[in-house]
């Protein structure tokens, strides 16, 4: 039995590399949002005024704080994510330490 090369594989149009990259920026905020979601439970209620309502916003503040750092691009998160979704998508082999 033969299985043909991904290699084969045409790669992935433009408008699908797009989709890719913005895909992968959601990806970071998402992540972000969880990271800095933990970080800010560990602020003592009362820095932001406290009560029910500070921990019913936290999650609001935590997405609104990722959303700027993603948007930022300074973690490499959703530029990593993005080559990976894109080898994967092109059939290409991701690139490692010693192939860079």
């Amino acid at each position: 039995m033969k299985i043909p090369s991904l290699a084969a594989v045409p790669p992935a149009p433009p408008a699908a590399q797009n989709a890719s990259a913005e895909t992968a920026r959601e990806f970071e905020a998402a992540f972000l949002t969880q990271t800095v979601d933990e970080m800010l439970k560990t602020v003592k209620i009362g820095m932001f005024g406290g009560g029910h309502a500070e921990e019913t916003w936290r999650s609001f503040l935590a997405r609104a704080v990722a959303d700027q750092i993603a948007a930022e691009g300074s973690t490499g998160i959703a530029r990593s994510v993005g080559r990976a979704m894109d080898a994967y998508q092109g059939g290409q082999a991701l690139p490692t330490e010693e192939t860079k």
